[in-house]
């Protein structure tokens, strides 16, 4: 999973995954093997959330532009009157 989320730690990584397990958003199997081997899945719950969240994502891929232009502009904004 960490290979998939650029630039997350393991320790982030851990973290997050235990919280939504705290949430009953996954829940976590681990498997008796060399090395330990841990999987996550879904719950219900996390399944009901997950199409939310699929929405935020599309939205985010088709505003990212605009979302970048106006952090560039306020940031020059920013920096002429500072």
């Amino acid at each position: 999973m960490r290979r998939g989320i650029e630039g997350v730690s393991q320790k982030m990584l851990t973290q997050t995954l235990r919280a939504l397990e705290r949430d009953g958003l996954v829940q976590r199997k681990v498997f008796a093997a060399v090395p330990p081997k841990v999987e996550y899945t879904l719950t219900p719950l996390g399944h009901s959330l997950a199409h939310l969240v699929d929405a935020l994502r599309i939205w985010a891929e088709a505003n990212v532009d605009q979302v970048l232009q106006s952090r560039d502009l306020y940031d020059r904004e920013g920096a002429e009157a500072g």
